[in-house]
């Protein structure tokens, strides 16, 4: 059974596209990271570069339909295997060197 509902289609596949998206910007998600801790409060100003490349990454991510349909198919074999096994497998968290 391949059919989405509401939720699954609005938040838990987005998060999913979230979490890899993030995972493969994991350069500029450091070099923006570095940026925000080295400069603080100023860095709204002087970030702002870091910020740009951040965001053209994830959004390059966001927007990519064959990047949805592959977190689509994850998320269908998650889920496909939690009705099998009654399992839910836990959410695999990524964290930045911070």
């Amino acid at each position: 059974d391949s059919k989405l509902r509401h939720v699954e289609k609005d938040v838990l596949i987005p998060q999913i596209m979230r979490d890899r998206a993030k995972e493969l910007c994991s350069d500029k998600v450091q070099a923006f990271t570095k940026c925000c801790q080295e400069t603080g409060l100023l860095m709204v100003v002087k970030c702002r570069q870091e910020n740009t490349a951040l965001k053209d990454c994830l959004v390059g991510y966001y927007s990519d339909p064959l990047f949805y349909e592959e977190c689509k198919t994850e998320y269908l074999k998650q889920r496909e295997e939690y009705r099998a096994t009654g399992i839910k497998k836990k959410r695999q968290k990524f964290t930045s060197n911070v």
